[in-house]
């Protein structure tokens, strides 16, 4: 269902909008409202504030002292919000626990674009139930997977694609965040991390399936071996995992969140990335700088320097709400939204599948 920003602003013609301090243009902002209000929200919050196009009036929180921090109008009862605020978009800020019942309703309150954060519902099939419902509302999901909108994984693609360093033979990210070590690992931030059964992959690896995936295209078979190092946790936080992807390429994601990496901002980059081709090889440098080494010389070509932005992991948050702004008033296509989304699901699954059985796992991702 198309998005018709001409018939949406007739609609509300009349209606002052806009946000204090900031000049308006001739388009009037869509309307956006966040659920959530945790660790992770701020960087939601900050980024739609800077967005010409948008305007935010209201958040909602089951501790509706945490929405109010925002100085936002704010609401503990979902439904309620939409009800007064009227959005055009709906930013799920929560943990997938409650994807299912936000996005429902969302959807009885005629919604007809929502941003989910990742990871999405509680399995595939509570998420393709989801999409199903979504799909018969006329609406669209789309996922918050922001770590392929980093600007260095944008600087990556564009070389590839003009062929800097020739066939592409294998990629390897090192993650490092090296936050993962004793008794009180993660809480100070996002407490929840220590409960969660599947850990790695689920909540931190997923980042590299889809970048991976924006990268190679969709891998075709899975190894993971993947194991626990610090007790104090519920799930795994290392391991390794081999992607083979079309043509034979090989990617290698290599996690462990007991150590680190050599960055002031360990948080910027989470680690280290070399892609490899027959003339050349990129590397990616903990404080988000690409260079180009030519095959079979020493020298170095910078192709993007050191990232110096201050939002989370070189601006990705904004700019993946920056795509959504404009995939609905431009008509641009939108990227990750929930029905390609589940590609990665199932490869997710296939990950666990494959370090349970000890064995390479053949992907059908259909």
């Amino acid at each position: 269902m198309a998005f018709n920003a001409a018939d949406d602003q007739k609609n509300r013609k009349g209606r002052r909008v806009g946000v204090p301090g900031r000049a308006m243009t001739g388009t009037i902002p869509l309307r956006v409202a966040c659920v959530g209000a945790g660790y992770f929200s701020q960087f939601q919050y900050e980024s739609w504030a800077r967005i010409d196009r948008a305007e935010l009036v209201g958040s909602c929180n089951r501790d509706i002292t945490k929405a109010r921090k925002t100085g936002l109008p704010a609401y503990s009862d979902l439904a309620l919000m939409l009800a007064e605020t009227r959005p055009d978009i709906l930013d799920i800020i929560l943990p997938p626990v409650v994807h299912a019942a936000s996005i429902r309703t969302a959807l009885e309150a005629g919604i007809k674009t929502i941003i989910c954060q990742k990871p999405f519902c509680n399995g595939i099939d509570e998420a393709r139930e989801i999409i199903a419902s979504a799909e018969r509302a006329g609406a669209r999901i789309v996922i918050h997977e922001n770590f392929r909108f980093q600007p260095w994984y944008r600087r990556i693609k564009a070389a590839i694609d003009d062929g800097a360093i020739g066939q592409v033979l294998q990629v390897t990210f090192r993650l490092r965040p090296g936050d993962g070590q004793g008794p009180h690992a993660y809480l100070d931030r996002q407490p929840y991390f220590q409960q969660m059964e599947q850990f790695l992959i689920r909540e931190t690896g997923v980042h590299w399936v889809d970048t991976f995936r924006y990268l190679l295209g969709d891998p075709v078979s899975v190894y993971a071996d993947l194991r626990q190092v610090n007790p104090a946790i519920a799930g795994e936080d290392a391991g390794y995992v081999l992607f083979e992807h079309p043509g034979g390429v090989r990617a290698l994601f290599d996690g462990n969140r007991c150590l680190d990496h050599d960055a002031e901002n360990l948080r910027r980059t989470m680690g280290e990335a070399l892609v490899e081709g027959t003339e050349g090889t990129i590397r990616l440098t903990g404080d988000g700088a690409v260079e180009l080494r030519r095959f079979g010389t020493s020298e170095t070509v910078p192709l993007l320097p050191p990232d110096t932005t201050t939002g989370f992991g070189g601006d990705c948050v904004f700019a993946l709400q920056s795509h959504v702004v404009s995939g609905l008033l431009d008509g641009n296509p939108l990227e990750n939204l929930a029905q390609d989304y589940m590609t990665v699901m199932l490869i997710e699954k296939a990950i666990y599948g494959s370090a349970s059985e000890g064995r390479k796992v053949a992907l059908n991702t259909a």
